[in-house]
């Protein structure tokens, strides 16, 4: 067998358009290359631009090629008898029979394989599919992308290193994948051919999985876990104090990192965590970037926690802070602390894979979208054999993965625990496992709040709780402690029930039924043919009532946040216009849905009690589990339309694109700060709660009051600290303010302003050659920004990125934006935070507006209306605050490191012709403030940018 690795260059993806360049590599059925061929191609229309500014090939370098029939001729022999392969194969396989036709040769009508398609199932972890990223994430050297003939060979050997793991995968693996992908395509025929030539030639290799139900794996039983330190060892820190610790571990520092400086703010933050820990006191501590906060509260903590022989529960915001501690942080700890450690990861239980669920999918081949399923389940067979976890994180999932996902995904209501076959293996019991034995605990803040409303019967008991990126906290716990529902609440589960006469928990149960022979089989498949249409039935009323609550948010305009979503307050003792409608079809959901769910409930207990297949008995607990999810649906929307807590805010949210399916209720209460207290401040020892923007205007009363900690500091129970940061900002960041720009009001931007901020833009990144990204709190405003700004920086070679038009994933446009110097980045909410760009990749960071909540946000208002009940100014208690913490994070995104230096600029000028203007700048680190006419920008920018008292040492 032989492949012909082939690569194209193009004027563009028309059928009109021309090949410029032919690359390909021919590998034997060794993998080895035998044959390269490459050549121009003069093209019979003019090379565009961008296309010059991808490749590097203008018209000179093709003047002089030969024609395309020419080419061809020299081609055509190298494919012969080859599997043509390519990444994207459809693309280079059309373009090159498109080619073919032109010049009257026959097309190639041989199998293709692709490159992507490989690297979907075979690395189902990587993030990125696109040639450059990947041949550097192999080590596979690569000098000249977007030229046919380097990236020809780039694929060969990416197509060699992705066939040679596919045949050392396990037997068993292989086979499932064979299975899987039996559809006909070139992909299966290659699937099958691997398959009978890995049966000849590998045999089982006990000893480097874990066998079991005909599935490789990775990860063994999760009862062999045990904790970090034997039970009869002695205690590692005896007779060592927390300075000699210190000591110790500086000494490491600096003996495995020879440029290591101490960093006083860290130090600080080292003794103000263990004191609190010690104390059984409260912390808020800013600490901001630069300080090395994990660190901070890791090293004491850890210390503390084996010390005393007590749990740390770590709580991060965002899933992927919790990735970093696990991938960066712990790993470099196991190496610099004097004795050993556990630290486990423990998020929501919908991230962990059910193994049952996934084995009976599997073998009952229950693909809903056929081909994207069947990759899918590919990734994942794969991925078995690689995982630890089972964690959904660590899988990059195609268009319909997420769907599949859900399907598969660990619940408690569907788990049999010690029944399951698969129990010990179960990756859900394992992080709770590993969570139990741990030193330390990494979770979430939505888990910790999970946690709670489940009486704490998740996470392992802990009375010693650190809570990075803490600003969130507030927010997260109303959205826990509060209700939320959407369409798909209830739409998705009857999918799961009933997707067609093939797919879904009732089919699948129906056919295995027809296999047994109980009496009771025929009033069993009759109930199940009766109760189908009932549930079809419900989900048309569902349509329905979404479709009366849509039109609540259509009439109430375009009101609430930035990416299209409308949102309606209700109000229970004026509800709107024809809610009465409303409830009566909620009436129909209600009843019907208590009938049928009472109807399945009877037929599956029936089923349990005398059947005893092993299959069935699993449908049957996955059927339960939907039962239960559909009861709390259809109790939650209840409870909703009531609207009976005064003490909670009562909201419609919707997606103008998306229309009734896009709805989400809410129901949230207006004031957590007594919540927290109760379930955290009052009952746990010590909580240290940690972030880069607590304080406002340098006191931290804002934070206090928001998370019930008032009062605890006058009783010594709580401390507040404000670290400085490590960085010089007088030296490496400049904050410009234009003076003469116009105030702007309402989210979108009025003509007058628009052209002004676009021209301003396009000159500050002409100076600054792109590197620059611009936050905007409209995504609206966004919009209007982005197309006359690419226009005008055109004719300089500077991209435009826009969120939300370019991609709406952060990572990936994060991505293009640093492996693009010249571009401009536009983002809105997300971009506020969390986004790392350290070095020069970012120069320039742009804020449009100051980034205050929309008043008319039902959450905001019933704060306001509170405050205004306490006789307190809701704009200085609660807008400016939350507004200037945000602004803070966005500041923060253009210092990363102690080499970066760059420029801020503010288009808002109420940071300076207010009088709450002060709040915003007052708050920030420390920068150099100037305010100038918008003709001086540019001018002061290079002199700064360029200037002896800028160079950072």
């Amino acid at each position: 067998m032989k492949f012909a690795v082939l690569d194209l260059e193009t004027t563009g993806h028309g059928v009109s358009d021309d090949i410029l360049q032919v690359g390909l590599a021919v590998l034997n059925d060794n993998l080895e290359i035998v044959e390269t061929f490459s050549s121009f191609v003069r093209p019979t229309i003019e090379i565009p631009a961008f296309i010059t500014q991808l490749t590097g090939i203008d018209s000179g370098m093709v003047a002089d090629a030969p024609e395309l029939d020419e080419v061809l001729m020299q081609l055509i022999p190298h494919l012969e008898d080859a599997v043509l392969v390519a990444h994207n194969v459809n693309f280079d396989a059309g373009f090159l029979n498109q080619a073919l036709d032109r010049c009257g040769y026959h097309p190639f009508i041989g199998r293709r394989l692709d490159t992507i398609e490989l690297l979907r199932i075979l690395y189902p972890s990587i993030t990125t599919y696109q040639l450059g990223a990947v041949t550097e994430m192999f080590g596979i050297a690569h000098d000249q992308h977007h030229r046919a003939d380097s990236d020809a060979i780039a694929t060969a050997q990416l197509f060699a290193q992705s066939v040679q793991k596919l045949r050392q995968l396990p037997l068993l693996t292989l086979q499932r994948l064979s299975f899987l992908i039996d559809n006909g395509s070139d992909l299966s025929w290659f699937m099958a051919e691997t398959l009978k030539y890995t049966e000849l030639h590998t045999s089982i290799d006990m000893n480097a999985y874990q066998y079991f139900n005909q599935f490789a794996l990775k990860a063994g039983e999760w009862t062999d876990e045990q904790p970090a330190r034997a039970e009869e060892s002695e205690d590692p820190l005896k007779d060592i104090s927390f300075e000699q610790y210190l000591d110790g571990i500086r000494q490491r520092f600096m003996e495995k990192y020879p440029n290591y400086e101490e960093r006083e703010a860290q130090t600080t933050m080292f003794h103000e965590v263990y004191d609190s820990l010690s104390h059984d006191r409260h912390l808020l501590i800013e600490a901001g970037t630069g300080t090395g906060k994990s660190l901070g509260y890791l090293i004491p903590s850890l210390y503390y926690g084996i010390q005393q022989e007590s749990k740390i529960v770590v709580s991060t915001h965002t899933i992927n802070l919790q990735e970093q501690l696990r991938q960066r942080d712990v790993p470099l700890l196991r190496e610099i602390l004097p004795f050993d450690f556990r630290a486990s990861i423990f998020k929501g239980r919908g991230n962990y894979l059910c193994l049952r669920k996934f084995e009976s999918k599997i073998n009952a081949k229950d693909l809903v979208a056929p081909i994207d399923d069947a990759i899918t389940a590919s990734q994942m067979v794969v991925w078995l054999s690689e995982t630890e976890t089972g964690d959904q994180e660590e899988l990059n999932f195609g268009n319909k993965g997420a769907d599949f996902w859900s399907t598969v995904a660990s619940d408690a209501d569907s788990c049999l625990n010690r029944q399951c076959p698969w129990f010990k293996r179960c990756y859900y019991h394992r992080a709770k496992h590993e969570a139990n034995i741990a030193d330390v605990c990494i979770t979430n803040h939505s888990m910790l709040f999970t946690d709670v409303q489940a009486d704490h019967r998740l996470l392992p008991s802990y009375s010693h709780l650190i809570i990075d990126e803490a600003h969130h906290v507030e927010e997260v716990a109303g959205k826990h402690l509060g209700m939320q529902l959407n369409y798909f609440s209830l739409t998705h589960q009857t999918a799961r029930l009933f997707k067609d006469a093939r797919s879904g928990l009732l089919p699948a149960l129906r056919l295995r039924l027809q296999q047994e022979d109980d009496e009771r089989v025929q009033a069993w498949t009759e109930t199940i043919d009766t109760v189908i249409p009932i549930f079809q039935d419900v989900k048309e009323h569902w349509d329905k009532l979404f479709e009366l609550l849509y039109a609540f948010v259509g009439e109430s305009g375009e009101a609430g946040n930035d990416n299209g979503q409308a949102v309606c307050r209700l109000r229970s003792d004026t509800p709107p216009k024809g809610w009465d409608d409303v409830l009566t079809i909620e009436n129909n959901v209600h009843t019907e849905l208590s009938r049928v769910v009472k109807t399945v409930d009877k037929m599956a207990t029936d089923i349990k009690d005398r059947l005893d297949d092993q299959t069935i008995q699993g449908l049957i607990t996955d059927l339960n589990g939907v039962v239960r999810d559909l009861n709390r649906v259809k109790d939650d929307l209840r409870t909703f339309l009531k609207m009976e807590q005064n003490s909670e805010v009562y909201w419609i949210e919707a997606n103008i694109a998306y229309r009734y399916r896009s709805v989400h209720l809410y129901a949230v209460p207006v004031d957590v700060s007594k919540q927290l207290q109760q379930y955290f401040f009052d009952v746990k020892d010590s909580i240290v709660l940690t972030s880069a923007t607590l304080s406002v205007h340098k006191s931290f009363q804002y934070a206090e009051e928001q998370l019930g900690l008032e009062g605890f500091e006058e009783n010594n129970r709580l401390k507040t600290v404000q670290l400085p940061s490590p960085f010089n900002y007088r030296e490496q960041a400049l904050v410009i303010i234009p003076r003469n720009f116009p105030t702007l009001k309402g989210s979108a931007g009025d003509s007058q302003f628009v052209s002004m901020l676009v021209g301003s833009l396009a000159d500050a990144a002409v100076e600054t050659k792109g590197r620059m990204l611009v936050l905007f709190t409209s995504y609206r405003m966004l919009k209007q920004v982005y197309e006359p700004l690419k226009e005008a920086l055109a004719g300089s070679g500077i991209q435009v990125l826009g969120q939300g038009i370019d991609s709406g994933n952060r990572t990936k446009l994060t991505r293009r934006f640093t492996q693009q110097p010249e571009t401009v980045l536009l983002g809105t909410s997300s971009f506020w935070e969390g986004v790392d760009i350290p070095g020069e990749a970012l120069t320039c960071l742009a804020i449009v507006r100051l980034p205050f909540q929309p008043p008319n946000h039902p959450l905001v208002e019933a704060k306001s209306e509170l405050l205004q009940k306490q006789k307190q100014n809701p704009f200085m208690k609660l807008s400016i605050p939350q507004a200037v913490i945000r602004f803070k994070q966005g500041f923060g995104r253009l210092v990363r490191t102690a080499r970066d230096k760059g420029i801020v600029i503010i288009y808002d000028t109420r940071v300076i012709d207010t009088y709450y203007g002060k709040h915003f700048l007052y708050s920030l680190p420390g920068p150099k403030i100037e305010t100038m006419h918008t003709d001086q920008m540019v001018p002061r920018m290079r002199e700064w940018l360029q200037s002896e008292e800028g160079e950072i040492g």
